[in-house]
């Protein structure tokens, strides 16, 4: 299944600048494998070494927090998007 997966600003120089990457894939996790076979090195920024989601780093399938579903397992359909939200903090 084609899915659409986001890219947010600082990992773009990891993409070749593209914004948006598509993927073949069935879960979100086959979906960052791919991610990874397209762009070397962009999922050691995603994932700790256990391959879990890093804590600051947010992932929605269709503007859901795969948190609260069911986390890399988290299935997906043709024409689904992927979205990669580094957490921001800070101020004063």
């Amino acid at each position: 299944m084609s899915v659409q997966v986001k890219i947010p600003t600082p990992l773009r120089k990891l993409t070749g600048g593209a914004d948006i990457v598509e993927v073949t894939a069935g879960t979100v996790g086959e979906a960052l494998d791919a991610l990874e076979g397209m762009h070397p090195g962009i999922k050691t920024k995603i994932c700790d070494d256990s391959g879990n989601v890093r804590r600051f780093i947010n992932v929605y399938a269709n503007q859901e927090d795969i948190r609260f579903q069911d986390k890399l397992g988290t299935a997906l359909n043709d024409g689904d998007e992927i979205a990669i939200i580094p957490a921001i903090a800070g101020g004063a």
